[in-house]
């Protein structure tokens, strides 16, 4: 049970980082890829039907390392709490504006969303990369600092900013197509961004997690026989989603609506 465990919390750990990545970093291009009203809704509808099921990852992560790994999150709740408040504010005012965006009256209150967005998506990916700084050198009990706690964290978000843009290549059309494929590059085929930056996003929460060792952290064997079970049947109903709506929203977005 404790290596089922330990497999059910890199999953979801990496599969937020893949999965998310993608949204949060193409909100963080934003004011890039759309430089007008028409074309900020066009990139919005590219991820839109996206973000929900994406950020069930990151809650399943949260509930498997509370129930699996009650000691391990303690300390990171504790030790990380500044770090977590900007991760959750972030959160929190992205989702705002997208859901908010078509609600209010007037350009000015999109463009206040569309604001929102990207303010928010930079501080998820900021932060997150922060987080990453203090767990990869394995000191969970305390925020990281100094030129390593920046350096990562810049080098996270600039990961965000790739994967988003690899994602735009494969959903966007138009300007903003041809805006984020000159940055992407124009060897080989759209995809292979979007393999590449996977890959790496994907690494990282394998990569902090083998300095701390969760498996040194794990709950009683009680728990673990009556949780992880539990926990196997959810996962295959969110695999099974996440696969219908990455197929039901395959095509490229040409308008402003996803629906």
């Amino acid at each position: 049970m404790d290596t089922l465990a330990l497999a059910l919390l890199a999953l979801f750990a990496s599969g937020w980082f893949v999965l998310a990545g993608a949204d949060v970093g193409t909100g963080m291009l934003l004011p890039y890829l759309g430089r007008d009203p028409g074309e900020r809704r066009l990139v919005i509808a590219s991820f839109a039907p996206f973000f929900l099921g994406n950020e069930v990852w990151l809650i399943a992560t949260a509930g498997v390392l509370a129930g699996c790994f009650p000691e391990l999150e303690g300390t990171l709740l504790t030790g990380q709490f500044p770090v977590l408040v900007p991760l959750l504010a972030g959160w929190i005012v992205r989702d705002l504006g997208l859901w908010t965006r078509g609600r209010g009256p007037g350009r000015r209150w999109r463009a206040l969303c569309d604001g929102a967005v990207t303010a928010g998506s930079w501080s998820l990916a900021l932060a997150t990369g922060w987080l990453l700084a203090a767990l990869l050198t394995g000191r969970p009990y305390e925020p990281a600092g100094g030129p390593v706690a920046v350096l990562t964290a810049l080098a996270v978000a600039a990961l965000f900013a790739a994967h988003g843009l690899g994602f735009a290549t494969l959903r966007l059309t138009g300007v903003p197509y041809e805006r984020a494929r000159r940055l992407v590059g124009r060897a080989g085929r759209p995809w292979h961004s979007f393999a590449l930056t996977a890959v790496l996003l994907g690494g990282l929460p394998l990569a902090a997690g083998s300095t701390l060792a969760p498996g040194s952290h794990t709950a009683d064997p009680a728990t673990l026989r009556l949780l992880v079970p539990a926990v196997l049947v959810v996962t295959a109903g969110m695999v099974a989603v996440q696969a219908w709506i990455w197929r039901l929203f395959r095509h490229r977005v040409t308008g402003p609506s996803y629906l």
